[in-house]
């Protein structure tokens, strides 16, 4: 099938880790599938009427972020000073432009703020108070950092200050974004590796990738992980991939894991689910990292894998059912 061939897709992750089955309830577990169907049924309704996949992608995780069931956005996590910083990227594959911003604070959507840098800078990563009073310029909507907060992130940072430690995401979110109120999560908060992200394919068989994540909880003030790094977290080129990347950060940014990715496949011809289980399944374990990816390649293949028990993750063909998947 060649790329104009390929059915418009979009595909979203919303962290990966450690399964906490045995402690949830049936209604728990449906409250992540249906919050993700309904981010992949707009971003599928957005392609299905001609959208591109930079569009598709940027409202895909526009919704992540507004979702408290996830660490983007409303519902990050907090830093050890109880403070949140937020990081967030997004490329596009048919120019190889790209945009992002860390270490923000104020801007409601980090995701628009990245897409503003990239379409209207010469730049492709502001940081801090520099990133935010750009986003002002451009008329972006500011907020107070405490509109990402709530009572269970918290309580997440109070657990993690106890016991002294760096957590990748702790304790149970809030449900409110589907009407429950609170319980355990499918992925044990406790060992999760919190972002999100999304890989879309437009019918003109452009590709993009963008992703999000609120960061570490109780991770020292001024870290940067993988997830604004193009190459680390984030990366689309229409010649091979677009790919968003969710895990220990460290580890994905020593690898420059989707860039390894989409240089597997220029370079060595490999297929792009080959060259993503490589990348998952070889090049992190042996350095000690965790986590997965989702990837797309121009001819409409889709690739989902990841080292931990399971993946928050989710995907839509235009015109067929959208799938979604927590477990392995």
């Amino acid at each position: 099938m060649t790329a104009s061939q390929a059915k418009p897709l979009i595909a979203i992750h919303g962290g990966a880790g450690t399964m906490s089955r045995s402690l949830i309830s049936a209604t728990q577990e449906q409250a992540y599938h249906a919050a993700m169907r309904v981010i992949v049924l707009a971003a599928q309704q957005l392609l299905a009427g001609g959208g591109s996949a930079l569009d598709a992608v940027s409202l895909a995780v526009d919704m992540l972020e507004d979702c408290p069931l996830f660490n983007a956005g409303h519902g990050a996590v907090f830093t050890h000073e109880a403070t949140h910083e937020l990081d967030a990227a997004v490329m596009d594959g048919a120019t190889l432009r790209a945009g992002a911003v860390a270490c923000i604070s104020r801007v409601r959507r980090p995701l628009r703020a990245a897409r503003a840098v990239m379409e209207r800078s010469e730049h492709v990563l502001l940081v801090g108070a520099g990133a935010e009073a750009f986003a002002q310029a451009c008329g972006l909507e500011l907020v107070a950092p405490d509109y990402f907060s709530t009572e269970l992130r918290r309580e997440q940072l109070e657990r993690a200050l106890a016991a002294d430690s760096t957590l990748l995401d702790h304790d149970a979110p809030a449900l409110s974004f589907v009407g429950a109120h609170s319980g355990a999560a499918p992925i044990d908060e406790e060992r999760k590796l919190g972002t999100v992200g999304a890989v879309a394919l437009d019918e003109r068989g452009n590709l993009a990738a963008a992703t999000s994540t609120g960061g570490m909880t109780n991770k020292r003030v001024g870290r940067v992980g993988d997830s604004p790094l193009i190459g680390a977290g984030t990366y689309a080129d229409n010649r091979t991939a677009a790919v968003s990347c969710t895990g220990t950060g460290e580890l994905f940014m020593r690898s420059v894991a989707a860039y390894d990715l989409c240089a597997r496949m220029a370079y060595a011809g490999q297929t792009l689910d080959a060259a993503a289980q490589e990348v998952v399944m070889k090049v992190l374990p042996a350095m000690g990292g965790r986590g997965g990816l989702i990837a797309i390649d121009a001819r409409g293949n889709l690739s989902m894998p990841f080292n931990t028990e399971g993946m928050y993750r989710a995907f839509a063909r235009l015109g067929e059912t959208p799938q979604t998947a927590i477990f392995g």
